[in-house]
């Protein structure tokens, strides 16, 4: 991110005087609601077009249906996303991400890119 645009950011976000338990807190708010291993990898998969249970299940190397079933819930709780039940039969269940979840898409979008960074940095030094 450019020091322009960081310190322009932080300007908006931060108050003045900074006051460090309210920043701890909105960091630990924030890790409270996307935090963990699963929760971010669930979000890709259902904005990237995964709905179905066994969809997001599948496209999750790893993920137990147990763990699953518990973080929808967790997200559903949250309104990072939202569970539709048609009642049709059989009954179709589909996640969709909310635009409450969406709302952080840049960030996530600046995570992988500094995923990919540090994974080629560490690549590069043990060369």
């Amino acid at each position: 991110m450019e020091t322009e645009k960081r310190n322009q950011i932080a300007t908006e976000v931060l108050s003045n005087p900074r006051n460090q338990q309210e920043e701890v807190q909105a960091l630990q708010d924030t890790l409270y609601v996307l935090g963990g291993k699963w929760k971010l990898p669930i979000i890709n998969s259902i904005c990237n077009g995964n709905k179905r249970f066994r969809d997001i299940e599948r496209s999750i190397p790893g993920i137990t249906t147990r763990m699953l079933s518990k973080e929808l819930k967790e997200m559903t709780a949250n309104q990072l996303i939202k569970r539709t039940v048609t009642a049709e039969t059989p009954v179709i269940v589909e996640y969709t991400s909310t635009e409450y979840c969406r709302s952080f898409g840049d960030i996530i979008l600046e995570m992988i890119r500094w995923g990919k960074s540090h994974r080629k940095r560490l690549k590069g030094s043990a060369d």
